[in-house]
């Protein structure tokens, strides 16, 4: 038995399936421009992961009785232990939280303020087994923007920000 001629087979044609991939195509690439984080956004996540370590190192320094430092340059941040037999800053690696840390481009960090002054580039702010820490700041910046993150003497972490660089 054959089909009639006059009935066309159900199914679609090439046009209409390519109209649809095109629709998808759009919105997909919609949807991954929306959702891939902008510098402000990245600058903010930032800002609270390393808020996160730096309360979790103070707290460590006081639990463990030992003399803990951290120092960020560039792309990079890093946590330090003093190490007493030599009179050094040995890094950290026996904590996943407190390894060096790489932050994703553009993010850069910088110590901005330790006791009231301005240390060195390279300086290893120390976070003492005591608990009563100079007051300290850290600035996390973009092209676009810059987060600040503060401790105060009580190891109380505070982030302002991410607020507009200048253009």
């Amino acid at each position: 038995n054959r089909m009639p001629r006059s009935r066309r087979c159900a199914g679609f044609t090439l046009v209409e399936i390519l109209v649809v991939i095109v629709i998808l195509g759009i919105a997909a690439g919609v949807a991954i421009v929306s959702t891939a984080p902008d510098e402000r956004d990245l600058s903010a996540r930032e800002a609270r992961r390393f808020a996160g370590a730096l309360e979790y190192a103070a707290q460590r320094a006081q639990f463990r009785n030992e003399l803990l430092g951290v120092s960020a340059a560039g792309h990079a941040i890093r946590y330090w232990r003093r190490d007493i037999a030599n009179d050094r800053w040995q890094p950290v690696d026996d904590d996943d939280l407190l390894r060096a840390r790489a932050l994703p481009e553009p993010v850069d960090a910088m110590a901005i303020a330790y006791a009231g002054r301005a240390p060195a580039s390279d300086a290893v702010i120390p976070l003492r087994a005591s608990g009563r820490n100079e007051p300290f700041a850290f600035a996390l910046t973009t092209p676009a923007w810059r987060t600040l993150i503060a401790v105060d003497p009580l190891n109380r972490v505070s982030i302002a920000g991410p607020s507009a660089l200048a253009p």
